[in-house]
């Protein structure tokens, strides 16, 4: 009997040692996301998310991994629901952007990249995505305002939409 007991605390004991965390997932989606193994990537994220449903980075890293696999309305699902989480979290909003972009929807985008704009006014790639967003909508003043601002703080790549857009 006592060895029966035995085996039983050993075998519990070595399931536990097994048992990952929330974290450990999210880790190892990372290393997966590295190594281009999108699809692993999102099973581990999403395996993080089961043990720590509000674990806000992995919604936003699977999201990235589902963008890259061309599942943009996944991966805007995934950062709506980290919005949701957490309504000032600016990555989410600047990657939903990138994804509605591909869409085409721009006017969705631009609200997206103007809800980083008012989270982190000095947001320079925010003020660059939405230009180039209004740009797509034919807002040649919209964009070349944005471009500008891009600019001014610092971002120098903005002056290929300006020389585009503002002829």
């Amino acid at each position: 009997m006592k060895k029966l007991i035995l085996t039983i605390v050993l075998i519990s004991l070595g399931l536990a040692a097994t048992a990952q965390t929330a974290e450990e997932y999210f880790n190892r989606g990372v290393s997966k996301r590295i190594l281009k193994d999108y699809k692993g990537a999102i099973a581990d994220y999403t395996k993080a998310i089961e043990l720590d449903p509000n674990k806000i980075e992995a919604y936003n890293n699977r999201g990235l991994s589902k963008g890259t696999l061309k599942d943009f309305k996944g991966a805007i699902s995934d950062f709506s629901k980290a919005i949701e989480i957490d309504s000032k979290y600016t990555k989410a909003y600047y990657n939903r952007g990138l994804s509605k972009d591909e869409l085409k929807d721009y006017k969705g985008a631009i609200a997206d990249y103007s809800k980083v704009i008012g989270i982190n006014p000095n947001d320079a790639v925010a003020y660059y995505n939405r230009g180039i967003s209004k740009y797509n909508l034919g807002d040649m003043r919209g964009a070349c305002k944005d471009a500008r601002k891009a600019r001014d703080l610092g971002l120098d790549t903005a002056i290929n939409l300006i020389n585009e857009a503002c002829k």
